[in-house]
């Protein structure tokens, strides 16, 4: 990554563990994969799965030393916070009932928290984790990976300098349709857990991936939202949770201008779409579309004018794009490096934090926990408006 060398972070790679993440899981995987890209990180320890056997099994794959495979979080940040070579902070990639427990037990322990989306199953319970990030000053991550794509850095940096204009509109959607059928019903994992409202929340493709597109809407746009129209849907018979998502949004006015509006749609039930996530903003000047399937390009329209292709590393692309890309123009780089660029901001703060606490550099970007705390709000407001029929409701 351009500008985000260990030269300036300091020090050697930082240790952590897994919760969860173990044989048969997808997005453990992954962080494992994003956590390395970059030499920042090594794993030492982990309880990668309530079942013991498949817990040993797991880490005797990742060749983790055996007396660092735990049987639970619990005693895993008991044990690590007593080892002088202890890990520092921990990856938690488990279904969204365990994010809060975890993440508050290594928070306690003095143990920095990356911790996959949504944060919690319930607003509640996401503000009182909030207060333990702010009680215990560790860095806390939440990986809305794609908040870390350079050509949405772009996004971002030409709408905070007025590139766009006044913002008027801003549509997000993210369609998917490995969900059309009864997946659960084979007893597939991963469609399983996110089917039970115990281990997911009060959102199934909402919590899933509407929060994405509402994260990247908001985090592009700049904007705050004020109140929504949501209309949720489990079309599969027998779905406890909403499998369609359909939200229309009014954001706060900013100065004098006429208060933007937006729209979400998610959905894992639209078959043709793999992972369709897309954003499209305009305003007053101009307007802006990224498709996450081609995310090296950012389509640019000024009013009146030619529609223009900005590239990754190529003609137009600012240095905030830059600094999280890692090949030359035309090469692709895509979902594994994204989530790589949020764990080499992770590092950036976490290196920072060893000084005593000190800060990263402001150009550092990551999602906080004040960004789960938000998503968990919009979830509440989309459940309680969709249960009233779409009225309209304050977050």
């Amino acid at each position: 990554m351009v500008g985000a060398s260990k030269s300036e972070t300091g020090g050697g790679p930082i240790r952590y563990g897994m919760v969860g993440g173990g044989q048969g899981a997808f997005i453990g995987a992954v962080h494992r994969i994003a956590a390395r890209l970059d030499n920042e990180f090594v794993l030492v320890a982990g309880a990668l799965s309530a079942n013991p056997e498949r817990a040993r099994a797991s880490a005797a794959e990742l060749g983790l030393d055996p007396d660092r495979s735990y049987a639970s979080y619990a005693e895993m940040a008991k044990a690590e916070a007593k080892r002088p070579d202890g890990i520092e902070a921990v990856a938690i990639v488990t279904p969204n009932n365990v994010h809060v427990p975890a993440a508050k037990a290594f928070l306690e322990a003095g143990i920095h928290v990356i911790c996959d989306k949504p944060l919690a199953t319930t607003l509640a319970e996401a503000k009182k984790l909030a207060a333990v990030v702010e009680k215990t000053g560790k860095v806390f991550v939440l990986t809305h990976n794609y908040t870390a794509y350079p050509m949405v850095r772009q996004a971002r940096e030409m709408v905070a300098k007025g590139v766009l204009g006044d913002i008027r509109i801003v549509q997000s959607e993210y369609p998917q349709d490995w969900l059309t059928e009864d997946l659960a019903a084979t007893g597939q994992k991963q469609a399983s857990w996110r089917g039970d409202p115990k281990q997911a929340g009060a959102g199934g493709a909402l919590g899933d991936i509407g929060t994405h597109a509402y994260n990247l809407a908001r985090f592009v746009s700049g904007l705050e939202l004020d109140s929504l129209s949501a209309d949720l849907d489990a079309f599969v018979p027998g779905r406890l949770l909403d499998d369609n998502v359909n939200v229309m949004l009014r954001f706060k006015p900013t100065g004098k201008t006429h208060p933007a509006k937006g729209m979400i749609w998610a959905s894992q039930v639209a078959p043709g779409h793999e992972n369709g996530l897309k954003l499209r903003i305009y305003g007053s000047k101009g307007g802006l579309e990224w498709v996450q399937a081609d995310p090296n390009y950012l389509w640019y329209t000024p009013f009146g004018q030619p529609k223009q292709l900005i590239t990754r590393n190529g003609a137009g692309a600012l240095p905030v794009a830059g600094r999280v890309s890692r090949v030359p123009s035309g090469h692709p780089e895509g979902y594994l490096e994204g989530f790589a660029n949020i764990y080499q901001e992770a590092a950036r703060a976490i290196r920072a934090a060893r000084k005593k606490g000190g800060k990263p550099a402001r150009d550092v970007v990551f999602p906080t926990i004040q960004d789960g705390v938000e998503g968990m709000a919009f979830i509440e407001a989309c459940v309680k408006s969709s249960k009233k029929n779409g009225a309209w409701t304050k977050l």
